[in-house]
């Protein structure tokens, strides 16, 4: 029964793998009926602490390379004339959907048990996240004017089919 289950499960998984809007839509969806479950039930404030440093985890692992030029593998190029070598992220980008899908969906599950509301003083818990967020991506960033990356497909030269050349015979 779990085989198959599994097997399902991956099928699904697979059939979604082209659909990137479709995906993260998905996932924009599930994260709004978290927050909305707990705005309305005024607390799991610590589930959802855990949630935001899990994501925060996995942003992380999104936005650096598999290679940190600083010690592991080879320099990114810094000069036009020097080898292309294409950004390979530490964690690719349907790893990071699904495994953030997932802790949502847990973390809503967990909504449903009252074990998991442990009376906190949320604001602490935000200012600390802010902090932890902020300290991270400044160090990421800098790293990134380091070694001349950019994580993000967006801006860059897109080479693909253009118009077609007809001959001149």
């Amino acid at each position: 029964m779990s085989a198959k289950f599994n097997q399902r499960i991956q099928y699904w998984l697979d059939k979604s793998s082209p659909h990137t809007t479709a995906r993260w839509t998905s996932l924009v969806i599930a994260l709004l009926c978290y927050v909305t479950r707990v705005w309305f039930l005024r607390g799991f404030y610590i589930v959802s602490y855990g949630l935001g440093i899990y994501n925060l985890n996995l942003l992380l692992g999104f936005i650096t390379p598999q290679f940190d030029p600083e010690s592991e593998g080879p320099e990114l190029p810094t000069k036009a004339d020097a080898e292309f070598r294409p950004f390979v992220r530490r964690l690719p980008e349907f790893k990071f959907w699904y495994a953030s899908l997932k802790s949502i969906l847990i973390g809503t599950a967990m909504t449903f048990f009252s074990v998991f509301d442990v009376p906190v003083f949320w604001p602490i818990l935000l200012l600390y996240w802010f902090v932890l967020f902020f300290v991270t991506m400044k160090r990421q960033i800098r790293h990134m004017i380091k070694y001349r990356y950019v994580p993000f497909s967006f801006g860059k030269k897109r080479y693909g089919k253009g118009p077609a050349v007809k001959d001149s015979k």
